[in-house]
């Protein structure tokens, strides 16, 4: 906003979301100048890729040129509309289930199964184990 120098904020993204875990996927950038009325203009725009990004990992920037292509066309001294700076890229694993399971933490699991017909039939929305016809999944803690 009214800046020709912006600094965005940071961001979190997964990498499955930004490019299905691909590495080597070309991401298209695109650069908007925001207005309060509605009608952003377009700056331009970049590809790059995550294997890219990356390289702001070791604590040095990734610059890649912001180029709108009518400009380009129209204009034959034009270089740029500007340079879109990376100055950090941090990634942050998430372990699943299995890793914790691999990497040797143990789990108790016990199971029980109650067949006591006080409970009452599932199929009654009286009953302590009501399954609900339009649900998949059930909870005895709330009723």
């Amino acid at each position: 906003m009214n800046n020709l120098n912006p600094a965005w904020k940071s961001f979190k993204v997964s990498v499955n979301s930004l490019c299905s875990g691909d590495q080597d996927r070309r991401l298209k950038c695109i650069v908007w100048d925001w207005d309060s009325n509605g009608k952003h203009d377009f700056i331009g725009e970049f590809s790059s890729t995550f294997k890219e990004m990356r390289g702001a990992l070791e604590g040095r920037q990734v610059q890649w040129e912001c180029i709108n292509p009518k400009y380009k066309v129209k204009k034959k001294n034009y270089k740029n509309s500007g340079i879109v700076i990376l100055n950090l890229c941090k990634i942050h694993k998430m372990h699943s289930f299995l890793d914790y399971i691999m990497g040797g933490c143990q789990i108790q699991f016990t199971v029980a199964i109650d067949f006591t017909a006080s409970n009452g039939d599932p199929r009654n929305s009286c009953s302590l184990h009501y399954i609900h016809p339009y649900h998949h999944f059930y909870s005895t803690a709330f009723k």
